[in-house]
């Protein structure tokens, strides 16, 4: 009889979101015509780049014909969308890549689970305390972890508060780790990362031989200047860390799907046998064996992105979220609700009013206001009492969502 991979049962409760939407469902068939705003789940409300639509048309029109067909394309990316992205994204940051370097993915989730797989599980992992839960959930998936203590802490995960007392920025681990998630802008708390303070990061992980595995999913989002966009901006990190990007806030491809990851070939680890082992081949190995790429129409969507055209089209789509996030920010405040980000991400991190639980906060949002947000309890036992708002919406949902909660709670 074939046999399941137990890690999965190990999981507790449901994943996040789909618990959010059990309610959301419910709570809809409860109450037929109450208009809900939603404002949890991070998915983009806002139309593709017109150039970016025109390129994937192009692309698509391709495949029409013998002349400019495309079939199975390179695993890693196209070479002109590799050093497009090179050339735009990282050279004005004075960084420097080879085209080696660079592997075009169907989205940084995916990346950033599908790493796990050129790691030995003997490594320990450390994560942020809340955090994006797909870092911990895969770790317990693949069988690094034990099971989960009362507060949800699984065995052999080392987890970093990230709380008012830090400033949300996590302290370096007590324990000896090997692989250390860190995500700026943050997933969920919306806050950023100076150049002092990944220095410090980058300093430490040479120091320790340990792999930092860098989340930049909303890079783009950062307003403030001496910001870092890249963990590759700090001297070192070539040699410690690999970082994962992604289109799907950035451009809006939620629904389209590309990414990208960086494995410097400078990066290396110890073999079993002690020897270094370079990590780059690894990946390539890994991609090329269980990938067969990105379509062309999207990756032909993708280089457009960057245009002159395409990133003027980009940046105005950004500052309509970003002015979502200012007025939730702004409208909270004068509720009297402390709330931090939505300044250099398109989160909001709010703490709970009146003492209540994140989840007792969630449904109260949602049978009063009819707007619905995600719990921070959901990200980790630190993000109790705490709760993420999303700035991907219309503007006239959001201010109306805004209305309703400053009605709530300012009286």
């Amino acid at each position: 009889m074939a046999k399941a991979n137990e890690n999965y049962l190990k999981l507790k409760a449901g994943y996040l979101f789909p618990e959010i939407s059990r309610r959301i469902n419910e709570f809809v068939e409860a109450n037929p015509g109450k208009e809900v705003i939603r404002l949890g789940i991070g998915d983009v409300t806002r139309p593709l780049p017109p150039a970016a639509v025109k390129a994937f048309h192009e692309g698509v029109d391709d495949l029409a014909g013998t002349e400019n067909f495309h079939g199975y394309g390179p695993e890693q990316g196209y070479a002109w969308l590799i050093d497009t992205i090179i050339e735009k994204a990282y050279n004005p940051l004075d960084v420097e890549l080879d085209r080696s370097e660079m592997f075009i993915s169907d989205g940084s989730k995916c990346d950033s689970a599908n790493i796990l797989d050129i790691f030995d599980l003997d490594n320990t992992v450390a994560i942020g305390d809340p955090v994006y839960p797909v870092y911990n959930d895969t770790n317990v998936m693949v069988g690094r972890t034990g099971e989960a203590n009362e507060k949800g802490y699984y065995e052999g995960v080392v987890y970093m508060p990230c709380t008012e007392a830090n400033n949300f920025m996590p302290e370096f681990p007590s324990e000896n780790v090997d692989i250390i998630y860190l995500c700026y802008p943050n997933n969920p708390t919306g806050t950023v990362a100076t150049k002092e303070q990944l220095k410090a990061w980058v300093d430490y992980a040479l120091e320790k031989d340990a792999v930092i595995l860098f989340d930049a999913a909303y890079e783009a989002f950062i307003t403030e200047p001496g910001i870092p966009h890249s963990i590759y901006e700090i001297e070192g990190a070539k040699r410690c860390a690999i970082e994962f990007r992604s289109f799907s806030k950035t451009a809006g491809f939620t629904g389209v799907r590309c990414g990208l990851t960086v494995v410097p070939q400078e990066l290396k680890v110890k073999g079993q046998s002690g020897d270094e082992v370079a990590l780059n081949p690894l990946w390539n190995r890994r991609q090329s064996t269980k990938f067969n790429g990105v379509s062309y129409p999207v990756q032909r969507a993708a280089a457009a992105v960057y245009s002159d055209e395409g990133w003027t089209q980009v940046q105005e789509t950004i500052d309509y979220y970003m002015e979502n996030a200012r007025i939730i920010r702004e409208g909270l405040a004068e509720a009297g609700i402390t709330c931090y980000g939505g300044v250099n991400a398109p989160y909001i991190w709010l703490k709970t009013p009146q003492g209540m639980s994140s989840w007792e906060f969630f449904d109260k949002l949602l049978q009063e206001c009819f707007v619905v947000g995600t719990p921070g309890s959901g990200f980790g036992p630190s993000g109790e009492g705490y709760f993420r708002l999303s700035a991907f919406g219309e503007r006239s949902t959001v201010e109306k969502a805004v209305s309703r909660i400053r009605d709530t709670w300012g009286k």
